[in-house]
């Protein structure tokens, strides 16, 4: 019963902003954290964020902290990705995965996450 389902990609100049959404059903946003993770063309699938089960918490890999910000509504079951400052190297699939925790894992922990959505497609070109 457990779905994940990102929304909110799509075609955005350099320079621009976009929020993604990553909505979950079969669970609440209190009991799993959530981790974005991006995959560009060629190459291999990248952490970008986690915000844990037990307070809302976020953390961030270096190469996109001070432009990405991850936050979630509870109630809505949804965990947003707000990133800012877009670069043609943001370019990837971005997918949306959940952890049965209260706190997030190490970042780059692909295995720790059980859950996965399809992804949604971030395009930055001029």
């Amino acid at each position: 019963q457990v779905q994940i389902v990102e929304s909110g990609g799509g075609l955005v100049q350099p320079g621009g902003s976009l929020r993604l959404s990553c909505k979950v059903s079969g669970f609440t946003l209190d009991s799993y954290s959530i981790g974005w993770f991006r995959q560009a063309p060629g190459k291999g699938r990248e952490a970008v964020s986690c915000i844990a089960s037990v307070d809302g918490s976020t953390y961030y890999t270096s190469s996109v902290k001070g432009r990405f910000t991850s936050s979630r509504d509870v109630a809505k079951s949804t965990v947003y990705l707000q990133i800012n400052s877009l670069t043609p190297e943001d370019t990837a699939v971005y997918y949306c995965a959940a952890e049965m925790s209260s706190y997030c894992s190490d970042i780059g922990c692909y295995d720790c996450y059980a859950y996965w959505g399809q992804g949604t497609q971030l395009t930055v070109s001029s």
